[in-house]
């Protein structure tokens, strides 16, 4: 038997599950997400229950050929080929299964956790000993209690050394964690404040996260953050690391900057040891110390701990999407290569509905623990599931094997050179393109070559912080009641595509843009979910039914063209929404106006009303409340009128983003989700972590000045200092959206860590910034607002609203979109 294959029967044994097996099938593959099924006839599918329940894709996950479920309870419909496996918690069967999976090898397992660095640390350990070792990890950031026993189902009689990260968000969590792992050698890294707001304080976070140590061996940390815990450490062996205690096992006593890089010195069994690290950035320094202690630990000499970690090289944990050339999208993920993070590039690539054309730029894949031909003929498998139209092989093995491959359009190449000397002939164009590497195949200049040149100014937009908003929106409503997002405005300055895929993926339920031009570049982009057009405009009725957007009638006047149109276009029953202005005095239809509105709508065959909804004018401010109450009354009032007239139900919905999370219940069938999706919503304070911040402002500087006092900087003399200093030039103006508002003093930017002020009038495409006191230099980087300056900040400095901020950023401004 395979090391991963199981039967179906030894599954239910394992996991203690009931249900009778009605067919005896092989189970190689854990799957947990029915949008993300691979290998469909050799998986075992976990109905999961967190913020959505798994029990309800059962269904779809058998229609994708899946047979085999761990479930709580059996279907509603028959599925004759299926064996459902009941239990009473459907994520410790899973655990458990990985758990005894585990047990199956004895193999040297490091286990890694802390509150930041356990990835970068995993993925630089890898580095550090792939030579010598044939390692198993965890993909990307699998550390949660479903990613973990995920990572550890990949072990395989052919390793020998595994490396697993574990994280937690609160008590009681890590002992589940360390039972799937079993790490006989442990590794903490940096203590912070991440999830601090799970725990009581840090001590007991501390003493948590060491429960993964119970059973270890060995045990690496810092000395100088573990003294007030030095009594509660569980593992008697320790190899400590300091930079202020000469006690400890390692003693970091000098440090250097040099070109960049970290070159340090210490003390290690009585004698003088140096380490260059390629880094000079803190976090990246105390990871390679890590690394460092770890490697010597394990019984390496210094000399080859510095020459190995003096190559390492940055790890890229996201996927990074950006515009490429011939208006083709490039996910670049460019800097590693492994099976497991092919699934998961793959997944996102089907996310992407821009182009038609899906395009995979592989290269070989090393230390899989697969034979070539196995490897090879799962990839192949792989890549024909997704769809993928155009494969560009590029290595020796992908050569050789090259007849496993039946993409519409193949390619092999046995380098990287070679691939770049026929770019050209592979005539790259409206098409979405994964670029996917080994390390060593250096696909940077791939990337460079495909992906558009553009402004050094960059909007980094994170798709797992907005996916973490919308599922804490989510996590306020009820069963049932829908979810209608805000794309307008270039999804609030965010960009539209790009957001509007994610969201279609992780299925809400409508979108909502301004106008009809908007809704028809969703469609052009393979968008499919209903759009609704809040401001539709009469002359554009024809692209409206074309495109399939539903809109909104919010006067007497716009209805009648409506009307007009449909009987002239014979357009029968065409979804439309009534909008009803309950306050806010904008658009829709008043109170006194709801009468003659039925009156319309009665027995009116050319449209079928899909929704009635209104607008809050303050749901986010409670001296407001009393207002807020008569608003929710008056739609009441309304839409049972025209509910009453229509003889059928229609969706209802007037909570905007603070109103989901202030009123419960006035959430009626739908909410609309706008700007809290991109972290921000002025019922919850700006610094509670609970919303994450989506994007980062950022640019660099230019040119750095030395001025003397009184010297005037900026149009119209306006700026100057008090006293001799420096100032930068930096590559952001009032063309891409920073606003002359932020002039002489007013904005301020992060530079090296440091805020400092304007200097002057901005430019429109630079502005000057007062650096004096730090070591601020030409090409340095330069951050407008991020998850620490953050937008709201930006908007008080001149006296506006973060909507503001976030839509005036110009579509000159390069967005680059992160996908972990």
């Amino acid at each position: 038997m395979l090391s991963n294959q199981y039967s179906i029967t030894a599954v239910q044994h394992i996991i203690s599950a009931d249900g009778t097996i009605n067919h005896e099938y092989t189970v190689t593959t854990l799957l947990t997400d029915s949008r993300r099924i691979s290998n469909a006839s050799e998986g075992l599918f976990f109905a999961l229950s967190g913020r959505r329940n798994g029990h309800e894709f059962v269904a779809e996950a058998y229609a994708a050929g899946v047979r085999n479920f761990v479930v709580k309870q059996g279907p509603e419909i028959t599925m004759p080929e299926a064996n459902f496996l009941i239990v009473n918690d459907v994520l410790s069967a899973l655990q458990k299964l990985a758990a005894y999976h585990r047990s199956r090898f004895n193999l040297e397992v490091i286990g890694i956790t802390g509150s930041n660095g356990k990835t970068i640390v995993k993925e630089w350990l890898y580095q550090l000993l792939c030579n010598d070792k044939n390692i198993v990890r965890n993909p990307k950031s699998y550390n949660s209690q479903i990613g973990v026993p995920l990572s550890v189902w990949l072990i395989n009689e052919k390793n020998n050394l595994g490396i697993f990260e574990a994280g937690i968000s609160t008590i009681s969590e890590m002992n589940r964690l360390e039972a799937i792992i079993k790490p006989s050698i442990g590794v903490l890294t940096h203590i912070g404040t991440a999830h601090d707001e799970g725990f009581e304080n840090r001590r007991q976070k501390v003493l948590e996260k060491l429960m993964l140590f119970k059973n270890c061996r060995l045990l690496i940390h810092n000395y100088d953050q573990m003294i007030e815990y030095k009594d509660d450490v569980p593992v008697k062996n320790c190899f400590t690391w300091s930079t202020k205690f000469k006690e400890a096992n390692l003693y970091v006593f000098s440090e250097t900057v040099i070109d960049k890089n970290f070159y340090l010195r210490a003390k290690y069994k009585g004698k003088e040891i140096e380490c260059l690290i390629p880094f000079s950035d803190e976090a990246s320094v105390e990871n390679a110390i890590v690394c460092l202690a770890v490697m010597l630990a394990m019984g390496y000499k210094a000399v080859e701990a510095d020459k190995r970690i003096e190559r390492l090289s940055a790890v890229s944990m996201r996927l990074e999407l950006k515009n490429g050339i011939n208006d083709c999208s490039v996910i670049d993920d460019s800097y590693n290569s492994d099976i497991q993070s092919l699934e998961i590039a793959l997944n996102f690539l089907t996310q992407q509905n821009q182009h038609q054309k899906k395009t995979l730029i592989l290269s070989d894949i090393f230390q899989s623990g697969l034979q070539p031909d196995v490897l090879y003929r799962q990839v192949a498998e792989m890549i024909r599931a997704k769809k993928v139209d155009k494969f560009v092989a590029v290595g020796e093995a992908l050569l050789n094997y090259k007849d496993y491959f039946d993409t519409p359009e193949k390619y092999f190449y046995p380098d990287t050179p070679s691939m770049l000397q026929h770019l050209r002939s592979l005539n790259f164009k409206e098409e979405t393109i994964l670029i996917k590497g080994s390390r060593s195949f250096e696909f940077e200049s791939i990337s460079r070559a495909l992906v558009q040149k553009a402004h050094e100014t960059v909007m980094e937009i994170n798709l797992n912080a907005l996916l973490n908003n919308l599922n804490f929106y989510r996590s306020k409503l009820k069963p049932g009641v829908k979810v209608m997002t805000m794309v307008k405005a270039f999804s609030y300055g965010s960009g539209t595509f790009e957001v509007a895929n994610i969201l279609q993926y992780n299925k809400v339920d409508y979108l909502a843009v301004a106008y009809i031009d908007e809704g028809v570049a969703l469609r052009k982009t393979g968008i499919t979910l209903p759009v609704m057009v809040l401001n539709p405009e009469a002359s554009a009725f024809d692209k409206l039914t074309e495109y399939n957007l539903e809109p909104v009638i919010y006067s007497f006047n716009l209805f009648d063209d409506y009307i007009k149109y449909a009987q002239e276009s014979n357009v029968l029953n065409y979804p439309i929404h009534l909008k009803i202005d309950t306050g806010m005095h904008r658009l829709g239809f008043e109170n006194y106006e709801v009468e003659t509105l039925c009156d319309l709508l009665e027995e009116n065959r050319y449209v079928h009303v899909k929704s009635v909804f209104s607008h809050l004018v303050a749901s986010e401010a409670a001296q407001h409340d009393g207002f807020t109450l008569t608003q929710i009354k008056n739609f009441e009032k309304a839409f049972k009128q025209i509910e009453k007239v229509l003889g059928y139900s229609v969706i209802k919905h007037i909570c905007n983003t603070s109103g989901i999370t202030r009123w419960p219940n006035a959430h009626y069938d739908m909410v609309r989700l706008g700007i809290g999706l991109y972290g921000i919503d002025g019922a919850i304070p700006a610094n509670d972590s609970i919303l994450q911040p989506i994007a980062s402002l950022k640019t660099s500087i230019s040119q750095v000045k030395k001025v003397k006092a009184g010297e005037t900087i900026s149009y119209s003399r306006s700026g100057s200092l008090l006293k001799d200093g420096k100032i930068a030039t930096v590559r952001i103006g009032y063309a891409d959206g920073y606003l002359r508002a932020f002039g002489n003093g007013v904005g301020k930017m992060l530079v090296r860590g440091v805020l400092v002020p304007t200097v002057g009038n901005i430019t429109m495409d630079m502005c000057m910034l007062d650096v004096s006191g730090t070591d601020a230099k030409e090409g340095d980087e330069v951050i407008i607002f991020n998850e620490k300056q953050r937008i709201e900040e930006l908007a008080a400095q001149i006296g506006t609203i973060p909507y503001e901020i976030l839509t005036n950023v110009s579509q000159r401004v390069k967005r680059v979109y992160f996908y972990e």
